[in-house]
């Protein structure tokens, strides 16, 4: 009886062990969707093949179903855990929708496994990369960020994005994420393949409480429901101007008077050396105490420090600004710092960082 078992143990653990060792091909995506092409502009779609056994896996043939795609592998043996990649490539000598597949045989299997590529050929492509130039996933937009500046407490500006469908279904898009200041409408509702339409964001200022810089992000969607991502993010800002009215007329020579020793900060490659730090004298020209009540950043990769925040009559601040440039370089908007005051001819004070 206890043979028996042994032999049964054995069998078992044969059956458990051999498939972990043998070859196993992997392929991520087996169809790969190629979108549009012109016509006789070839489209290729690249593949990842793994093998998820251990033991050596050999690739040993790849046969496409027609003359007209052309394949390319990086190579036949895969080590454990090894990768290659497979190309194909269709030649887009036809006009109209195709669907282009390759068989590959190895030693893993006696099955083949079938990679297949989608997509159309167009008479005429279109380029829409100087109309469209923002690409969120299959909609392009002509704008990925959107700026509500100079605003005033009562004020509802509006900012337009056009876009346009680059797909082969209709869509319905939509702005997500909206916070309570902001609403969206998006004409028209349904967006046919290859059409433009339009998204008006309207901001309204009674519902954003403190002056200065306010920040967020919408996500655009091409439909509803669709996952929010950093492809389709839409940074926001928006600034509120203080009310200043008091300062009107003859008045205003009284007030407080802001002078800067400069409105740009070159930042990276001066004169062959690499600058990161730069400095900024304020200094009040007024006859009232100026006040600095707001000081921000439009982006990141700022450091900033102001000694004062109350200059008297005559007084000055130093304001020093250090930099990661290499955050700076990859910002969507352009690097500046926000100041808000309480002088009536610069309410808001914009102080421009140019990253070399």
């Amino acid at each position: 009886m206890k043979i028996r078992t042994l032999g049964l143990s054995i069998v078992f653990c044969h059956l458990l062990v051999c498939p972990a060792v043998a070859q196993k091909l992997f392929i991520q995506q087996q169809t790969i969707e190629c979108g549009k092409t012109g016509y006789m502009v070839p489209a290729t779609a690249t593949f990842e093949l793994k093998n998820k056994g251990l033991k050596k896996l050999v690739i040993r043939e790849v046969h496409p179903d027609c003359g007209c795609t052309r394949v390319q592998l990086s190579k036949k043996e895969l080590g454990a855990g090894d990768k290659a990649t497979l190309k194909l490539t269709y030649d887009a000598r036809q006009l109209g929708h195709y669907v282009k597949q390759a068989v590959i045989y190895t030693n893993a299997s006696e099955q083949p496994v079938y990679l297949r590529m989608k997509g159309i050929v167009l008479a005429e492509l279109k380029d829409y990369s100087g109309t469209y130039p923002f690409a969120m996933g299959e909609l392009l937009a002509d704008k990925n960020v959107l700026e509500f500046d100079n605003v005033n407490r009562g004020d509802q500006p509006q900012q337009e994005i056009n876009i346009l469908n680059n797909s082969e279904r209709t869509m319905t898009p939509n702005v997500q994420h909206l916070p309570s200041y902001l609403s969206a409408v998006v004409t028209p509702e349904k967006l046919l393949p290859g059409r433009a339409g339009k998204v008006v964001v309207t901001l309204n200022s009674e519902q954003i409480h403190d002056f200065g810089l306010t920040q967020t992000s919408v996500f655009l969607a091409s439909n509803l429901g669709e996952k929010v991502s950093s492809d389709n993010e839409l940074p926001v800002s928006t600034v509120l101007l203080p009310d200043l009215k008091n300062y009107e007329g003859s008045l205003r020579q009284f007030a407080a008077r802001m002078e800067l020793s400069d409105t740009l900060i070159v930042l990276g490659k001066v004169a062959g050396k690499i600058q990161k730090k730069a400095t900024i004298t304020l200094t009040n020209r007024g006859r009232q105490p100026l006040k600095i009540s707001s000081l921000q950043m439009f982006t990141a990769g700022m450091k900033l420090t102001l000694d004062k925040r109350e200059l008297q009559p005559g007084e000055q601040a130093k304001l020093k600004v250090v930099a990661n440039r290499d955050v700076l370089l990859k910002a969507r908007s352009k690097p500046r710092v926000l100041m808000i005051t309480n002088d009536p001819d610069h309410a808001k004070v914009v102080i421009t960082i140019q990253v070399k």
